[in-house]
């Protein structure tokens, strides 16, 4: 019970109210007042409701009060970058630069030319943009090439198959494989089946439901299939629609598991096998890569910021990937998110501010082969993990945004869905959970509040990892939505006299 009576008295009635009290004692000749000026006096020393789960609430609604003045007092500035960014100077900015850096250079796959190519360029541009602190971080990334690649159907009938090799997949001998296929919908049918999958192709032709669930089969579909004795795996596309166009991405080995080859088909094509192998109807595949891998190769994330005025050393961090796959331009997936993210700050400059802490953008290499990028700039970073306020990043597209997808404590979501009232110019105020990305996902696991830019994801997966993924795909008045909310909550997180509470 130590200092419960008084310590419930201040909670409650404050400084003030007390003293009220202890003036209407002394009016009284009340004896007492002297004894309560005197626990007054104690309790000022003592932490203010220690050990009271009631009284920190009250002193977090205080406190959060406050913080939602501070931030309701931003408006006028966010709605200076909305006005900038959607019908102003720098409207379809983004767009603009985007789409003549991938016609330029076009996709820019780990450890190739085109993405290094795309990084001077970048380095340059960023200089040229008038940003701050403009550098490239050296990382050791995966190269893996593609080569020529074919699968023709042989039986029951002739088909030349349209396929995407995964990434990270060996080759075939040159004569390639000749076998008969395997079709399974799931890792469940094809261990049950496991005696039927010796020297087969195995054709996985599973429903889509949703990216996180079905990519596995890419991701593990190759070992899963070896482990049975197959001799090759064809992975039905993870698209939420298709015309006829197959999705590569990155697919892992395991050791101690032999390495087949490894490849994405249509999701008509999949479908397809299915109906054939329903009717009993055998099926051969001949198929043919000179996938090659290669020792890992020097590249770089592409750093640049805005420095803080107050606390130059804490950092809100913007971010997207300028690496992409081998197919069509990597424009959406993710040179939007990239471009996006330098549009935040270009945003920001053009208007003269300067936030309290520092807007550093990074623009990351080797995001498609499990974020490579990122993991090597959290290792090199992280020692100042407790100066990270917040990490963003765009990868989901760049399509009209809903709202921002945010992982974090309770306090700081509240406060994030305070920040995005301020779009309501816009109408894009909702906060949404699970803010992960492959490159925030470091310091998001370590405590780090992170957050999403969010959007149609059933448009995202219909071109993503494919050859439909270029600037037709985009529309720069979306685009310039999304670098409106995203200047938006990064300078008002990055300028709060506080930042964002952690766990």
């Amino acid at each position: 019970m130590q200092h419960s009576l008084l310590t419930l008295l201040f909670c409650f009635l404050g400084v003030r109210q007390l003293n009220t009290i202890h003036q209407g004692f002394l009016q009284k000749g009340k004896t007492m007042a002297p004894l309560i000026f005197f626990f007054m006096g104690v309790f000022y020393l003592l932490p203010s409701c220690s050990g009271k789960a009631l009284c920190e609430d009250v002193g977090h609604m205080k406190t959060f009060r406050k913080i939602k003045e501070e931030i309701a007092g931003y408006q006028d500035v966010a709605k200076a970058i909305i006005d900038l960014a959607v019908c102003g100077k720098a409207q379809n900015r983004s767009y603009e630069r985007l789409a003549l850096l991938v016609d330029t250079v076009g996709p820019r796959l780990s450890g190739s030319k085109n993405l290094e190519k795309a990084i001077q360029i970048m380095y340059q541009n960023l200089i040229n943009d008038g940003l701050e602190n403009v550098h490239l971080e050296p990382v050791k990334v995966p190269r893996w090439e593609r080569g020529q690649e074919s699968a023709m159907m042989l039986e029951p009938r002739n088909h030349s198959m349209a396929i995407l090799g995964l990434g990270s997949s060996i080759g075939t001998p040159p004569e390639g494989i000749t076998a008969e296929v395997l079709v399974v919908s799931s890792f469940d049918e094809l261990h049950r089946r496991a005696s039927e999958a010796r020297g087969k192709i195995v054709v996985y032709n599973q429903p889509y439901k949703g990216y996180g669930e079905t990519a596995q089969y890419r991701v593990q579909g190759a070992v899963e299939a070896a482990k049975v004795g197959a001799v090759a795996s064809l992975i039905r596309s993870v698209a939420s629609f298709s015309i006829y166009s197959p999705h590569t991405g990155i697919q892992f080995y395991q050791d101690g598991v032999p390495q087949i080859p490894t490849a994405c088909i249509t999701v008509e094509d999949a479908e397809m096998m299915a109906r054939m192998a329903s009717r009993g109807t055998k099926i051969v595949i001949q198929l043919k890569m000179e996938a090659k891998n290669y020792p890992d190769t020097d590249s770089f994330n592409t750093v640049a910021e805005i420095t803080g005025s107050k606390y130059p050393e804490q950092v809100v961090l913007v971010s997207g990937h300028l690496d992409s796959w081998d197919v069509g331009q990597g424009a959406l997936d993710d040179g939007s998110g990239a471009f996006v993210s330098w549009e935040a700050l270009s945003l920001i400059k053009d208007l003269g501010l300067r936030p309290k802490r520092t807007l550093r953008l990074v623009m990351w290499t080797a995001e498609e082969q499990g974020g490579v990028g990122s993991l090597q700039y959290y290792q090199l970073h992280k020692v100042n993990i407790s100066n990270f306020s917040l990490v963003m990043e765009s990868d989901l597209g760049n399509f009209m945004p809903t709202g921002l997808a945010f992982t974090g404590s309770d306090k700081a979501r509240a406060i994030i869905k305070e920040v995005m009232n301020l779009l309501q110019p816009i109408n894009i105020t909702q906060v949404f959970e699970d803010g992960d990305g492959t490159d925030i996902n470091y310091w998001i696991k370590a405590g780090v509040p992170g957050a999403s830019l969010l959007d149609d994801l059933k448009q995202y997966f219909s071109f993503h990892h494919s050859h439909g993924d270029t600037m037709t795909a985009l529309d720069p008045m979306q685009m310039n939505y999304s670098a409106a909310v995203w200047a938006v909550v990064s300078y008002v997180i990055a300028d709060l006299d506080e930042m964002l509470p952690r766990q």
